[in-house]
């Protein structure tokens, strides 16, 4: 029962993750221009993995798309690639773990279920490693642009985006280690031994309570006279 709890939560935990994760992809702040030194703002740039825009002080935004994806930064394009990474895995992720729980009756034996629910438990960690790794990689090269003194281009700090692909990503990884775990339990789980004694008839069960059952009548004694 309470592998079974655990399974549950660890499958609530992973499917949050995995739709913060999927919705990080396509929001738009994941960089947002600084106000570190200035009296006066009259834009707001910022970007995603997608475009750059920019934004007024009347609440105009005015976009572009990013021209060519074999032009762009070789940091976006890693990002772009373990972040959809992260998303199909976490799809396959949920397949094998919706059929690798004990609640559900698809899957075949309990032995079975542990090893697709230890797989699915892997995956999900290797989405998490993903997202966690392309949120991480695009925060250094904003961080190190911003404390940068030589840099003299328009400096950002960490959008929103970021944070909620981290808070993903620590999801299905903690999610995914208690999948993992379960295959663990399941094997340390006694298991019950059954004999079998062959078929018996119903004479012989019979014969068996006469004879397990003591003689109480009292000894015969016989004068001699008998033997006469």
């Amino acid at each position: 029962m309470a592998s079974t709890s655990a399974e549950i939560i660890a499958f609530l935990l992973t499917i949050s993750g995995w739709v913060l994760v999927s919705s990080t992809l396509p929001t738009d702040y994941w960089k947002v221009s600084t106000i570190d030194g200035t009296v006066i703002t009259t834009a707001t740039f910022w970007a995603n993995l997608w475009k750059t825009c920019v934004t007024d002080s009347t609440g105009v935004s005015n976009c572009k798309d990013f021209p060519s994806m074999l032009a762009l930064d070789g940091y976006i394009q890693a990002c772009r690639g373990l972040m959809i990474s992260a998303v199909c895995l976490g799809f396959f992720g949920a397949i094998f773990g919706l059929v690798g729980m004990k609640c559900t009756k698809v899957g075949g034996s309990d032995q079975t279920k542990a090893k697709i629910a230890c797989l699915a438990g892997l995956i999900f960690i290797l989405s998490g490693l993903c997202s966690m790794t392309s949120c991480s990689l695009y925060a250094n090269r904003i961080t190190s642009e911003f404390f940068d003194p030589s840099f003299v281009a328009q400096k950002y700090e960490l959008g929103a985006a970021l944070f909620i692909g981290w808070a993903g990503a620590s999801l299905c990884i903690i999610g995914g280690s208690i999948f993992c775990f379960s295959i663990a339990e399941n094997s340390n789980s006694p298991r019950r031994g059954y004999t079998y004694n062959g078929a018996t008839s119903v004479m012989s069960s019979r014969t068996k309570i006469h004879n397990s059952v003591p003689d109480k009548t009292p000894p015969k004694h016989f004068d001699k006279n008998a033997y006469v």
